[in-house]
């Protein structure tokens, strides 16, 4: 069977019953399948002419509305080809479109990194020491030429930052999708995408070529040779680290989930295919486990969670929600799988946050509907922020009740011009949001499976302490993702208790602010390995009744 791919024109030969998803995946060609091909985002679609239509054969579950299979789109994942097609692929969303945060809550830093220069006068060259010992030489007085680069792995998005060691100024910033999250939204599903050995090294070779597309950029922005590059940190969750060095992730996601990786060592730059100078090397933070990474104690650091006093809580939501709990610098972490919701995946009309994302969503009391986009661009989808938005006003204005079920229009107490909103598609009800933007029912249901999954992990850390909600002195809102929310969304919708009302702050990215530090004093990399060695990890697993919390923390 003949596949050609339109617009690129790349073609292969298959069997008959190999997936549009299969092929295209030997042919090099990129279909963005965020669920790795289980058939649940419904993100992989792609369009056949009518005269293809009979040679692709849909299965599976997952299926598309009437109208979107009348104009031929299928889901690659699970249409088996049965004879000669042309597969149209449509345009993704432009990595330039993402609204991606870059900054963050830094900490003061007393300048004294790893890697130093030190001009010798009467040899005339510059010596270049790592950890005091020499690792290089430069002809000519160098000693200003000295730069450091932190690069924020997160599992949908990359932020790298060219930090100028002499001075600490941050010289340039740049971020992009994460190249992987096209084959696999969350952690799990790029496990599984890595078990195979062509699968881990394509995760690899993407995300070092997009981190070196990075690198270009900043370096042209800052007039700064990538040979001058002598250190780099990755900052990232514990599979992403596996990931970047190429590591086989596998145990991460098998009992007794066992990183390889634990972290507070280097590694050869030249090794992993980082075009920084030959001599680089690449600071790894410590970790705590498999599913709390170096993001996560980086944020430790920026925000300073061990000298504050009271009683903190420090939170990373998005495909996994992080968290840490500080009681007078004593602190424990555990972590949750929210699972893709909040990055825009299995929703209906779910999307990254690009141009035309809806981002803000906002009821009045008489029913009328505030929207507002990315760029002020037509609607085209609602990103995470959004979407928790949507809950919450929704819940708050009794569209939705406290079980998360749509209220019947008829005999409801809502304003007209709400329930004028709620309608039925394919006999299962809706709220329009604007234009043909809807949220469904199941959309409903994936956000209360995600902010439970987090509010039963906050739960039972609080608890794993003996302290309650009320206890807490501030709540620190940590990430990209994070940053875009409103501690209103919330609380409305049941992800935070009521008790940290007026107790939020959101730090940004943490995880970027926590590696410069690294990468500027190297007493702190000392400081925050002796300080992650002390932290109880909680495994919320072992807790008998963790259903029964989880259970509890669904509602609105």
């Amino acid at each position: 069977m003949h596949i050609l791919f339109l617009p690129s024109r790349d073609s292969i030969q298959v069997e008959a019953g190999t997936t549009i998803l299969q092929a295209a995946r030997r042919a090099g060609v990129l279909i963005e399948a965020p669920c790795n091909g289980a058939g649940t985002c419904g993100k992989c679609k792609v369009r056949l002419a009518e005269r293809f239509r009979p040679f692709a054969q849909p299965g599976g579950t997952h299926h598309l509305t009437p109208e979107a299979e009348a104009e031929g789109w299928v889901l690659a994942c699970e249409a088996l080809v049965t004879g000669d097609i042309e597969v149209e692929i449509p345009q993704r969303i432009s990595t330039q479109s993402l609204k991606i945060i870059s900054h963050g809550q830094a900490r003061p830093v007393a300048i004294d990194p790893f890697f130093a220069k030190a001009y010798d006068d009467a040899a005339g060259e510059t010596r270049v020491l790592a950890g005091g010992a020499l690792v290089a030489t430069e002809p000519g007085d160098r000693t200003d030429r000295l730069f450091g680069l932190v690069v924020d792995i997160g599992t949908t998005t990359l932020v790298a930052s060219l930090v100028h060691m002499v001075s600490g100024v941050e010289l340039a910033a740049a971020s992009s999708l994460n190249p992987q999250s096209l084959h696999g939204q969350d952690v799990l599903s790029r496990i599984k995408f890595t078990s195979d050995p062509a699968g881990r090294a394509l995760m690899h070779r993407e995300l070092i070529g997009e981190i070196n597309r990075l690198i270009t950029q900043v370096t042209e922005a800052a007039a700064v040779e990538r040979g001058d590059i002598a250190e780099v940190v990755f900052s990232g969750n514990t599979c992403m680290l596996h990931l970047a060095t190429d590591t086989d992730p596998t145990s991460l996601g098998k009992h007794p989930y066992r990183p390889v990786i634990t972290g507070g060592n280097h590694v050869r730059a030249e090794a992993l295919g980082l075009d920084v100078a030959a001599y680089a090397l690449v600071y790894l933070p410590p970790i705590l486990s498999a599913y709390v990474g170096a993001d996560i104690t980086a944020g430790m650091l920026a925000a300073g969670l061990a000298e504050l006093p009271g009683v903190t809580l420090f939170v990373d939501i998005g495909t996994n929600g992080e968290m840490v709990l500080a009681v007078d610098g004593a602190m424990a972490a555990a972590s949750t799988a929210a699972g893709p919701a909040f990055e825009g995946m299995n929703i209906t009309h779910g999307m990254r946050a690009g141009r035309g994302a809806i981002e803000r969503f906002r009821l009045e009391s008489d029913g009328a509907v505030t929207v507002k986009t990315i760029e002020e661009a037509e609607p085209t989808g609602i990103c995470g922020s959004g979407l928790l938005d949507i809950a919450g006003e929704l819940a708050a204005h009794g569209v939705i009740d406290k079980r998360g079920r749509f209220v019947r229009p008829d005999g409801s107490k809502i304003p007209e011009a709400l329930r004028e909103r709620l309608n039925t598609c394919d006999g299962k009800p809706v709220f329009q949001i604007a234009g043909d933007i809807v949220l469904t029912q199941k959309d409903v249901r994936q956000i209360q499976l995600a902010k439970g999954a987090i509010r039963a992990g906050v739960e039972l850390l609080l608890r794993s302490k003996g302290v309650r909600p009320e206890d807490v002195d501030r709540v620190f809102i940590a990430g990209s993702f994070g940053y875009h929310l409103q501690a209103r969304s919330l609380i409305q919708i049941g992800l935070l208790p009521d008790a940290f009302e007026g107790k939020i702050q959101f730090l940004g990215n943490t995880s970027k602010t926590g590696g410069q530090a690294l990468l500027l004093n190297g007493d702190l990399r000392r400081e925050l390995e002796a300080s992650v060695s002390s932290v109880e990890v909680i495994e919320l697993a072992d807790y008998g009744d963790f259903d029964q919390v989880f259970v509890g923390c669904l509602g609105f």
